[in-house]
């Protein structure tokens, strides 16, 4: 349920020994993706943390993501896959995602459907379906995802969202949980009483609204103590009136939400190369 992010850490060094401390920490999710540039830092590091008898390979959970470059046709989704395998030096995934609703998705999904059975794959899923999107894949696919990964944090709180993947059965997943740096939960009145109450810290507040909502989380920092943090946010109990007032800061539409919608962002993506 709390697991431990590396978007945008490309630093290959700095990736590995932020997984090793969040591993240390007790984190056993870690998530990233082909287009972070970092699978293999991650590999790196599960071997590292495997060697030095911090964990067994069953007991960590990786993750990962198909990019949309390789969203074309099947046999690119496959060879997307493989590559993604390979950069890691993993012989499986415990969740990969289809990382945008972008190009021939449903071909790319067969591809993850055909991985999963093979064992390659533990477990599929997608990311940035929004409920329009994901009811009409689920009602599509021969095998539902097991995974919606999107912006998921109080201020922009996707009741609508939560509600259509528990229909589906499918599994949510914030990344941002603490909004990204798009918005200043620190500075707010609000959530600094709620964390006085509780002596915890504001980001602790915020990460255990949304594990109190079934979200699994995945923060990210390359702080030790941050990390150290960010998991510790299973002694406390926020009531119902302080999560009502936490979803209360819900914005609605804001940030990177409302930009997948744009064509300039949809370009941006088809433009973004990951392979050499």
């Amino acid at each position: 349920m709390v697991g431990f992010g590396v978007f945008q850490v490309t630093d290959k060094e700095e990736c590995k020994q932020s997984v090793l401390g969040a591993i240390r920490a007790g984190y056993r999710l870690i998530d990233t993706a082909a287009v972070y540039g970092n699978e293999d830092a991650v590999g790196d590091a599960v071997r590292e943390a495997i060697d030095a008898g911090l964990c067994t390979r069953e007991e960590l959970f990786i993750t990962s993501k198909l990019w949309v470059q390789d969203m074309g046709n099947y046999d690119m989704a496959i060879a997307g896959i493989e590559s993604s395998l390979k950069k890691s030096g993993l012989e499986y995934f415990d969740l990969y995602l289809l990382h945008q609703a972008m190009r021939d998705y449903f071909s790319a999904w067969r591809a993850l459907e055909e991985a999963y059975e093979a064992g390659k794959l533990k477990a599929i899923g997608v990311s940035n379906f929004y409920p329009h999107v994901l009811a009409n894949f689920c009602e599509t696919v021969r095998i539902r995802p097991m995974v919606n990964q999107v912006e998921l944090h109080p201020y922009f709180v996707q009741a609508e969202a939560l509600e259509t993947m528990k229909y589906y059965n499918v599994q949510p997943e914030a990344w941002a949980p603490l909004g990204g740096g798009r918005h200043k939960p620190y500075e707010s009145e609000l959530l600094q009483q709620i964390a006085n109450a509780h002596q915890k810290s504001v980001a602790q507040v915020v990460l255990r609204w949304n594990l109190q909502r079934g979200v699994t989380i995945i923060p990210k920092s390359t702080k030790l103590k941050r990390i150290e943090e960010n998991i510790s946010i299973w002694d406390f109990t926020l009531s119902d009136n302080e999560m009502a007032q936490i979803s209360s800061l819900d914005l609605g539409y804001v940030g990177d939400s409302v930009k997948h919608f744009k064509p300039e962002f949809v370009r941006g993506c088809l433009g973004v190369k990951i392979h050499s």
